[in-house]
């Protein structure tokens, strides 16, 4: 039997990973996946803590944040294709200096 202190640590760590994908990455697809980490990490701690409680309001969360992450992915990938099309790099400073 898995405890749920192990599976909120192993959410934290992935969590991490993320965020450090987010924070030192200049790739947007890279920054994109470690956002999405994040997302994850942050479900599998509603579904741990679902869990302990006997609750289903945390798997009920869960859910809207797969939801919710699987709609950032239709528009975030959309978003970097066109820049890609466009640019023909994908360099996060360069991003953050388009126009109209």
């Amino acid at each position: 039997m898995i405890y749920s202190n192990w599976i909120v640590a192993l959410a934290g760590i992935i969590f991490a990973i993320g965020a450090i994908g987010v924070m030192f990455r200049r790739n947007p697809l890279i920054m994109f996946m470690a956002s999405e980490m994040m997302w994850n990490a942050a479900a599998l701690a509603f579904v741990a803590y679902a869990r302990e409680l006997h609750d289903m309001n945390g798997q009920v969360m869960a859910f809207l944040i797969i939801a919710t992450a699987a709609a950032e992915v239709g528009i975030g990938l959309a978003i970097i294709v066109s820049v890609y099309h466009k640019r023909h790099r994908l360099d996060i400073d360069e991003i953050s200096r388009l126009k109209g």
